[in-house]
């Protein structure tokens, strides 16, 4: 089972001590989750006012920014309040990085830019498919945009102004997951991949990978029986609290929560400090192929 590491870290960018970030790198490669119970971030009075779940489009479950062409989506914000909206999250897109960087100064050259995420709306009895529905654990993979490989890094801050808490669970070794269903990954339609990015149905090629990735996510999710008897741990994360985890490894699932900043970065796997612990590697000795 996933656990928690606890840090001492209240501030998102500053020189740590090397043994620190040594160890810092290896639990979260390892499968668990880095927690920064007081490290918060900082919203202006101005700023407050984008607490309240009207600032979404109703079309999405998140408002999204992206960092490399400096635009926001889904949200109701026109105008100045757009402006301000993107530049707010902008700021917690450039402190994420910078964390990233001080635990993991090994990854800093490394790391690409994913999406920043706010998400205004409470998680709990939010309309959803199963395929869909991030209170069923599972590991995160995405549909159009396939990665070939890299691994998904996520910073998650609590930014309720009610104290609530963040409420996940945390499921059974990405291992496990991956060998329960191997049987049930249909093997990948050759040139399927070629005519799916084509139709622009994908940002890119779908690798053998993401084919397998796609499946353990859809899979599990889809599976009643494995959602109900599947080990998982209780979490709640306070309000202006930071955790950081590969999501791509550790089965997670959102329970409840309102009012989220997030941001996603990605990393090569030749920047890991144990490659091993990728699920790229681990899904190539399990396959016994090369899938990326």
């Amino acid at each position: 089972m996933s656990q928690l590491t606890t840090l001492d870290v209240a501030q998102w960018h500053r020189p740590l001590d090397p043994a620190v970030t040594t160890n810092a790198t290896r639990e979260l490669e390892a499968g668990n989750v880095l927690f920064l119970p007081h490290l918060k971030f900082t919203l202006t009075d101005a700023e407050q006012r984008f607490l309240s779940p009207a600032w979404s489009d109703g079309k999405a479950k998140n408002v999204s920014y992206d960092p490399l062409a400096a635009q926001i989506r889904h949200t109701s914000a026109e105008g100045a309040d757009r402006q301000q909206l993107a530049a707010m999250m902008a700021r917690f897109a450039q402190q994420a990085r910078e964390l990233v960087s001080s635990l993991c100064p090994g990854y800093a050259q490394h790391l690409r830019w994913g999406l920043t995420s706010f998400r205004p709306v409470e998680t709990r009895g939010r309309a959803s498919s199963r395929r869909k529905d991030d209170t069923r654990v599972h590991v995160d993979a995405f549909a159009s945009r396939p990665n070939q490989g890299l691994r998904i890094l996520r910073v998650f801050c609590n930014v309720n102004p009610r104290g609530e808490p963040r409420v996940w669970e945390l499921g059974e070794p990405f291992n496990a997951v991956a060998q329960r269903f191997r049987d049930c990954v249909a093997p990948q339609w050759p040139g399927s991949a070629w005519l799916i990015e084509r139709l622009r149905i994908t940002k890119g090629r779908r690798s053998a990978y993401d084919h397998i990735m796609l499946n353990l996510h859809d899979k599990s999710k889809l599976d009643d029986a494995y959602q109900q008897s599947t080990p998982k741990t209780r979490v709640e994360f306070p309000a202006q609290s930071t955790w950081i985890v590969f999501t791509d490894r550790v089965m997670h699932a959102a329970l409840a929560g309102q009012f989220l900043l997030e941001q996603t970065v990605y990393l090569p796997v030749a920047a890991m400090q144990d490659e091993r612990c990728a699920p790229l590697r681990i899904l190539e000795q399990i396959y016994q192929r090369q899938l990326a």
